[in-house]
């Protein structure tokens, strides 16, 4: 199978299938780090990343919504002094799809090539 980060979302509408249990527990191993958490009824994938000041951090943002641009697929980002938390989750299904994972992977990609 091809590497997530690899991947492109496909279009998604209202009546998509969010993923299974047992989908989301496997794509969770490809994604170490990020956790499932449900706000407002709704599951979504958050992870916090760790800079060593605002400027890195306003940085990361930045490519993130680069990347989620490219995509069409936003994430809720919050911007702090050396940390950033990013959720993934899909607003049309209220909940995860294998969408979520594809951009926690990119995600992962480039705060690795911050480091």
């Amino acid at each position: 199978m091809t590497q997530l980060r690899q991947q492109s979302c496909e279009a998604c509408s209202a009546d998509a299938p969010r993923v299974s249990d047992a989908e989301k527990a496997e794509l969770l191993k490809d994604v170490p780090g990020w956790e499932v958490e449900t706000l407002d009824g709704e599951e979504q994938l958050r992870h916090a990343f760790k800079f060593r000041n605002f400027a890195e951090a306003q940085a990361f943002t930045n490519k993130v919504a680069d990347l989620a641009e490219a995509e069409n697929h936003h994430p809720a980002i919050l911007l702090e002094w050396g940390k950033v938390t990013v959720r993934w989750w899909t607003h049309k299904i209220g909940g995860l799809h294998k969408n979520d994972f594809i951009m926690a992977a990119r995600t992962d990609e480039a705060y690795k090539a911050m480091q």
